[in-house]
């Protein structure tokens, strides 16, 4: 994608508003239901980290954003959820991930990919990436992999951590990843999510104290970097927008998006 007009500032802070809707209490009736006339059109799939990942009872109330677009999603896509906690654009590629959601992805499909938690990672070598290079070329396998089955590449800025100054002030903590898949995004005309811009406008929208609402704190921890169900369903309602605003889904494939999305619909199912 190339650069964004003049305007962008405002539409993301209005995205980011619209994220930060309250919860409903029950959910509507239908709300889970797909067409079962059809299969569906097309599949989304993620390739991803920690914050993306479904994850599974043990970890409830720890929720990924790829467990709530579905909610923003009509019946005419499917959601392919590859993320997985703990790995980089290295590891998932060095584990054979991205080898099988390249066995499966077909001509129509778009591949999301959102990397740069671990890759940041300098101590260890089996996830770290440089931003300005390892970075940029296993992103590119992503990319070219999924361009020859036909697929659509779609690239994602991180989504921000909560970090904030003594001022109030959200604080970006991806150093130059996030410079570097825009910069890979413009060179390879490829769509960019940057979520990490879009979050970061939510959490300083939200604040210090209302940010924790939406993260995983609990009676016995305090994360900064994963979401529960609330935190889940903002960020999922960023990515669907965006993946409206950047054309890679129609108007007819995306919902929702200025409804409140009730917790109970997130679920955890048991491990794998």
């Amino acid at each position: 994608m190339t650069a964004r007009p003049a305007h962008g500032v405002g539409r993301r802070r209005a995205v980011a508003a619209l994220a930060s809707l309250p919860l409903a209490a029950a959910a509507a009736p239908g709300a889970f239901s797909h067409s079962r006339k059809a299969a569906p059109a097309n599949t989304l799939y993620i390739a991803g980290d920690s914050t993306a990942a479904q994850k599974y009872t043990d970890a409830a109330p720890e929720t990924g954003w790829g467990m709530a677009l579905p909610f923003f999603l009509s019946g005419r896509v499917r959601v392919a959820n590859h993320a997985m906690n703990g790995r980089s654009s290295k590891s998932f590629v060095d584990e054979g991930r991205l080898a099988v959601i390249l066995e499966t992805i077909r001509p129509g499909d778009r591949l999301v990919i959102q990397f740069a938690h671990n890759d940041e990672k300098s101590a260890d070598p089996t996830r770290y990436t440089e931003p300005w290079s390892t970075y940029q070329d296993y992103l590119k396998q992503y990319v070219d992999g999924a361009r020859s089955r036909g697929a659509r590449p779609v690239l994602a800025t991180a989504v921000e951590r909560r970090k904030f100054g003594a001022d109030g002030t959200a604080l970006p903590t991806h150093g130059e990843y996030p410079a570097a898949m825009r910069a890979l995004a413009e060179a390879e005309d490829i769509p960019l999510l940057d979520v990490q811009d879009l979050s970061l406008a939510l959490w300083q929208k939200l604040g210090v104290e209302e940010t924790k609402a939406y993260f995983n704190w609990t009676a016995t921890e305090q994360d900064n970097t994963h979401f529960n169900p609330p935190g889940a369903i903002a960020v999922a309602r960023l990515v669907a927008a965006e993946l409206l605003h950047c054309r890679v889904l129609a108007p007819r494939e995306v919902h929702r998006l200025d409804d409140a999305i009730p917790e109970s619909w997130i679920t955890w199912p048991e491990g794998p």
